[in-house]
C-alpha cells in the first residue's frame, strides 16, 4: 500500500531552481534514507511533504487517516503547555500523548466523585469511568509513564535530569528530548532530518534498533552512512535538483548508481560514435554530390533525426578536494600522557589515565557523551588546566588543531579574511585558490563568517587547518556537518597523511576508515584497544554481554530499613548539591557573557581613543574569556 506519494514536486527561491519535478512512492513500512550534497534541498523536501514549506510546482498525497511526525536538524523544542503539564522533562515526555493524560486525571477525579455518589450520579460516574478506563487501558495508559521513562533513559536521560526544567537543557540536549517525545508517539510516517547529531555511540546503537525494527514508514535525512546501511531499506538520491528512488541501502545504492552511471556513459558514448561515423557518412556522399549520394546522405540524416537521443550525464556534484601537507618530520614518541585527571566541583570525568602514542598512529578517543574526550583534547593543546597529571610531547612535534564548534572563526570577518588574517604571508591568489578547493568560489569568498552555514563553517575551518603544516592532528568531531561527500574527501587526505592522528569522532564510518588503535574513556579511566574500529566493537560486545551474564548472577542483599533510609538521605543532598553548582554555573555565565558584552562595547567605542582605558578592558576581556572557556566546559560535563 502506497502511504506517500509525490508528484512533480518543485521549489524555487526567486529564478534559482532548488528542486524540479521530483516524483516518487513511498509504501506503507519502507524506511527511506535520503542522500544529497548540502544544499542540494533535502531538507527542503521534508517540508514540503509535511506542510511546513508550499511547494512552488506538484502535489504530496498522504494516505487518509496516517499521521505524520517530523523532527527537523535544529528544531526548537516546542514546549506544551496548559493542563497538569509543566516544563519539566518528564512532564513533557508525558504530552507527548495529551488524551492518555486527561483521561489520567478524570479517573483520579472519578474515583474521588464515586466515593460520596448515589443514585443516578453514581450510575453515571459509573458508567464513565468504566468508559474512560477501557479507552485508557486500550490507548496503553497503563504503561505510557514507564515506557516514558524507558526512551528518556536510553537517549542519555539519567533519573536526575527528569525533574530539570527544559529552558535549563543544552541544545543537544533539546534535541534529543525532541526525538524521544517523537518516538513515543510512533508516528505512521517519522520523519527525521540529522536524528544522530548529539548522539554518543551506545545511544546511537540503541537508535538504530528502534528504527531498524519500526514497523511503520520512516523517512530519515543522514550523513551517517554506518547508520544507514543499520537503518534504511530504500535510498531518495537527490542531485541536480532532481531525485531517484533506490530500492536498496546506502553502500548498495553507491554501487548500483556508480553502475548507473557507468552505463548511461557507455550507451551516450556508443550513440555519440554512432552519430559521429553517419555525419561521416553524410559528408563525404555530399562531396560526390551524384544524385544516388544525395538520396543516401538524406537518408542517413533521417535516420539520425529518428534516434532517441540519449542525454549526456551530468558531471557528479562537486565536492571538496585538498591533502594536508606534513611539516618537519616528529620524533618516533608523539605523546606520553602520565596520570592525568580532570574534575570539575560537580563532576569527575576522568583519574589517573596515562598513554603513548607514538609517529603515524591513528588514535580516536571514544565514550559515551560527558565522559570528557573533548575536555581531554582541550587540556592537551593547552586550553584547560588538568586537575592533575602532565603530559609531554615529543621531539619535533607540531600540532594542527581541528575544534568541533569551529570557535575559532570571527563571526564578523569575511571568509577570506579570516584566511588572511591568519596566513599574511599569502598572497590573494593562493588563498583564493585554497578556499576554491573548499567550494567557496567567486563572491563566496567575501561572504560574512556569521552567516555561514554549519556545513561551509566547518570547510572554512578545514581550509584554515591546510595552510598549516603539521605532523600531529588532533581533530574534534571533524565530520560533524559535512555532507558525505566531504567526508570522503575527509577520509582521503587523512589516509594519505603522513603524520599522526588523534582524533575524537562519532562517526563510525570514519572511525573503521582510518583507526589503528582505539582508547575509550570509561568509568573514570581508559580501555586501551589495540586494532581498529571492529576490534573495539567486539570488545564492547563482549563486555555487554559479560554484564548482562553478571547481572543475571548476582543477587542483591536485602539492605535494612536504617540502611536505605541513609542512602536515601545521601543520594538527595548529592543530587541537591549537584543542582545548586549548576544552577551557579549558569549563573555565572550568564553574568560574565553581559559583561563581556559591555566590556567589548566599551572598548571598541568609548575607550576607542583612551589607551589606558583600552588596556584595563582588554586586560578584563582576557580574564572573562579565560573564566568562560573554564565554565563552558564544566556546562558541557553537566
Amino acid at each position: 500500500m502506497i502511504i506517500l506519494s509525490v508528484s512533480g514536486l518543485s521549489f524555487r527561491v526567486g529564478t534559482k531552481e532548488i528542486l524540479e519535478n521530483i516524483s516518487f512512492a513511498v509504501e506503507d513500512g519502507d524506511r527511506v534514507g535520503i542522500v544529497g550534497v548540502n544544499g542540494s534541498g533535502k531538507s527542503t523536501l521534508l517540508r514540503m511533504i509535511t506542510g511546513k514549506l508550499e511547494q512552488s510546482d506538484g502535489a504530496v498525497y498522504i494516505a487518509k487517516d496516517k499521521s505524520v511526525g517530523m523532527m527537523e536538524q535544529d528544531d526548537a523544542f516546542n514546549v506544551i503547555e496548559g493542563g497538569s503539564f509543566d516544563d519539566t522533562v518528564l512532564s513533557q515526555m508525558y504530552a507527548a500523548y495529551p488524551e492518555l493524560c486527561r483521561d489520567e486525571d478524570r479517573l483520579s477525579e472519578l474515583e474521588e466523585l464515586l466515593k460520596s455518589a448515589e443514585g443516578e450520579e453514581l450510575k453515571r460516574y459509573t458508567a464513565e469511568f468504566s468508559e474512560t478506563n477501557s479507552r485508557f487501558i486500550d490507548n496503553g495508559g497503563l504503561h505510557y509513564k514507564s515506557r516514558c521513562r524507558s526512551i528518556l533513559s536510553k537517549l542519555g536521560f539519567s533519573e536526575e535530569y527528569l525533574s530539570n526544567r527544559v529552558s535549563s537543557l543544552s541544545g543537544g540536549e533539546r534535541a534529543r528530548l525532541n526525538l524521544a517525545r517523537l518516538l513515543f508517539r510512533e508516528p505512521d510516517v517519522l520523519i527525521l532530518d540529522e536524528p544522530t547529531n548529539h548522539l554518543d555511540t551506545d545511544t546511537l546503537e540503541w537508535l538504530e534498533g528502534i528504527l531498524s525494527s519500526y514497523k511503520k514508514t520512516l523517512l530519515v535525512v543522514s550523513h551517517d552512512r554506518y547508520f544507514l546501511d543499520k537503518v534504511t531499506t530504500k535510498t531518495l538520491d537527490i542531485e541536480h535538483h532532481a531525485a531517484k528512488l533506490y530500492g536498496v541501502p546506502y553502500s548498495k545504492y553507491t554501487e548500483q548508481k556508480e553502475a548507473d552511471r557507468k552505463a548511461a556513459e557507455k550507451k551516450y558514448d556508443l550513440q555519440q560514435k554512432e552519430i559521429a561515423r553517419l555525419e561521416a557518412y553524410i559528408e563525404q556522399q555530399r562531396r560526390w554530390n551524384r544524385e544516388r549520394n544525395i538520396i543516401a546522405a538524406e537518408s542517413r540524416e533521417k535516420a539520425i533525426a529518428r534516434m532517441e537521443k540519449v542525454e549526456r550525464p551530468k558531471d557528479a556534484p562537486q565536492s571538496i578536494r585538498f591533502g594536508f601537507t606534513k611539516n618537519r618530520e616528529s620524533g618516533n614518541d608523539v605523546l606520553s600522557v602520565r596520570g592525568l585527571s580532570m574534575e570539575f566541583p560537580a563532576k569527575k570525568l576522568f583519574e589517573n589515565i596515562s598513554f603513548e602514542v607514538k609517529k603515524r598512529e591513528h588514535v580516536f578517543i571514544a565514550g559515551a557523551n560527558g565522559t570528557g574526550k573533548s575536555t581531554l583534547l582541550k587540556i592537551l593543546l593547552e586550553k584547560i588546566p588538568a586537575t592533575a597529571g602532565v603530559f609531554e610531547l615529543g621531539y619535533n612535534v607540531t600540532i594542527g588543531y581541528y575544534d568541533q564548534e569551529n570557535q575559532n572563526l570571527d563571526p564578523s570577518k569575511t571568509v577570506i579574511d579570516e584566511l588572511w588574517d591568519a596566513y599574511p604571508d599569502k598572497n590573494q591568489t593562493e588563498l583564493r585558490n585554497t578556499l576554491a578547493l573548499f567550494m567557496f568560489r567567486g563572491e563566496d569568498a567575501f561572504k560574512q563568517v556569521a552567516v555561514l552555514s554549519g556545513g561551509e563553517r566547518a570547510r572554512l575551518t578545514l581550509a584554515k587547518l591546510i595552510l598549516s603544516k603539521m605532523n600531529l592532528l588532533i581533530l574534534d568531531e571533524p565530520t560533524n556537518h559535512l555532507d558525505i561527500q566531504s567526508r570522503e574527501a575527509l577520509e582521503s587526505a587523512l589516509e594519505g597523511f603522513d603524520g599522526t592522528i588523534i582524533a575524537v569522532s562519532h562517526d563510525r564510518y570514519f572511525i573503521k576508515k582510518l583507526a589503528t588503535r582505539v582508547i575509550e574513556l570509561k568509568d573514570g579511566g581508559i580501555v586501551n584497544h589495540i586494532g581498529g574500529y571492529e576490534d573495539y566493537a567486539a570488545a564492547r560486545e563482549r563486555a555487554k554481554l559479560n554484564a548482562e551474564e553478571a547481572k543475571e548472577e548476582y543477587v542483591p542483599q536485602q539492605m535494612s530499613n536504617k540502611e536505605l533510609y541513609l542512602q536515601r538521605k545521601k543520594e538527595a543532598a548529592e543530587a541537591r548539591q549537584y543542582e545548586k553548582h549548576r544552577r551557579d554555573v549558569l549563573e555565572e555565565i550568564e553574568r560574565l557573557e553581559r559583561e563581556l558584552a559591555e566590556v567589548s562595547e566599551e572598548l571598541f567605542g568609548d575607550a576607542a581613543t583612551d589607551y589606558v582605558r583600552a588596556a584595563e578592558l582588554d586586560d578584563r576581556k582576557t580574564v572573562i574569556e579565560d573564566r568562560l572557556m573554564t565554565l563552558y566546559e564544566e556546562e558541557e560535563s553537566f
